[in-house]
């Protein structure tokens, strides 16, 4: 994907949701119903001999295209509901001419659930915003290739780690193929099709068990049900996972200082572990800033991998509005970076958006050499975009020979 391209889908996608009717209080009524209404969906291509869609993807494809047509203000959720749809897109050699029938699927789904809130004006709309996003994924399709596949996972447990985080470890009902430092797109069907970046916070497991954190973010939809009401034994719907730039790839053979704000900690910490299983001299600095010391909520973990593995791992938390700790725990998170920095470590971030754009303006300017930083796409901005694009084929790649090198099962499976 080239950059005028990335940043044309941008414009383009913009122009839509500022033009557009909404189409808010249909997909809300028509979600509330959101079985019934995949399944309406799927029987209406089958009854038109379109069979690409296995049923049990039926919900999965019908609920991220309807929410990718309704809504388009987050740049990072819209993001990750395009690799899912563009994966399905490929896998299923999905073709121009499916969008039709899709198109005719969907107008006529909606339309039966919506109810009072149905209009004809509505037809034309929600059919060339199925067009529209149908051209996204196929786009997004020729620039994934071929990968990790879209499945489904039963979550094991959700831990409450701090007031607003929570620990949910899921079980992937086949192996999830992911580098430590990739991101996943997550999503609940309690809120079906709305898809979140989220990032394994362990290296790959034997008993293939993948654990994330989520924070609640203010006034966010995702996150508190993911917290709060998602339970032991529920569903959980799993994209594939995408290098989003933290890979050790990129670091080559240097020591690192991995830079964790929030929730970033987990890619970080899988990142320790990936260096752990593979020792070769190379050092590392985890540098971890909360406000204060009751939002450490990984703190047993850190721990942990400080015992273990203090020959090479340096763990330093910073707590920047504490003010009842020793005044040389207590500063700020980038002053701590540049204070530990040293030429030629690569230097790794990962938080919130607003985080790590600070740490993309401020290091550099600090001394951090711009070669040696790496910080996490946030989707916020078009180069962040192409940037990651360009990624995507390499990374796919890096999966396989891991999985092959490690014997793990192969094939495919079926957070604001």
């Amino acid at each position: 994907m080239s950059v005028s391209r990335g940043v044309d889908v941008t414009i383009h996608r913009r122009k839509w949701f500022m033009s557009a009717p909404d189409l808010e209080q249909s997909l809300t009524r028509t979600v509330a119903d959101h079985d019934r209404a995949a399944a309406y969906f799927w029987s209406f291509m089958v009854d038109r001999s379109v069979r690409f869609l296995p049923e049990r993807l039926a919900p999965v494809f019908f609920s991220t295209l309807v929410e990718l047509i309704a809504h388009g203000a987050d740049p990072a959720a819209y993001r990750a509901g395009l690799v899912v749809l563009g994966r399905l897109y490929r896998r299923f050699d999905l073709y121009p001419y499916h969008g039709t029938v899709i198109a005719a699927a969907v107008v006529d789904t909606v339309r039966r659930f919506a109810g009072e809130s149905w209009g004809p004006e509505l037809v034309r709309v929600w059919e060339q915003g199925c067009f529209r996003v149908l051209r996204l994924a196929e786009q997004c399709a020729e620039m994934l290739g071929d990968g990790p596949q879209v499945t489904f996972g039963v979550v094991e447990s959700v831990v409450s780690a701090s007031g607003c985080v929570a620990v949910v470890t899921v079980r992937p009902v086949r192996r999830l193929h992911y580098l430590p430092g990739d991101a996943v797109p997550v999503c609940s069907p309690r809120l079906p099709g709305r898809w979140r970046w989220l990032s394994p916070a362990n290296a790959p497991r034997p008993d293939g068990t993948v654990e994330f954190h989520v924070s609640v973010v203010p006034g966010g939809v995702v996150s508190p049900v993911l917290v709060r009401q998602v339970t032991a034994g529920e569903l959980l719907w799993l994209g594939p996972p995408c290098e989003v730039g933290l890979s050790l790839a990129a670091a080559g053979d240097a020591d690192l200082l991995l830079v964790a704000g929030g929730t970033g900690l987990a890619p970080l910490r899988a990142l320790v572990e990936q260096v752990a299983a593979s020792p070769g001299g190379r050092r590392v600095t985890l540098v971890v800033g909360v406000r204060r010391l009751g939002d450490l909520y990984d703190a047993a973990a850190l721990d942990e991998l400080q015992r273990e593995h203090g020959e090479w791992l340096t763990v330093v938390v910073v707590l920047s509005g504490d003010g009842g700790v020793d005044p040389v725990a207590r500063g700020s998170l980038l002053g701590s970076v540049l204070h530990h920095y040293e030429a030629g470590q690569a230097v790794l971030v990962c938080g919130p958006p607003e985080f790590v754009q600070e740490a993309r303006t401020w290091l550099p300017i600090g001394g951090v050499e711009p070669d040696d930083l790496h910080v996490a796409v946030t989707f916020q901005r078009g180069f962040d975009v192409d940037a990651w694009a360009s990624r995507q084929r390499h990374t796919d790649t890096a999966v396989a020979e891991t999985s092959e090198d490690s014997g793990a099962e192969g094939g495919s499976g079926v957070a604001s």
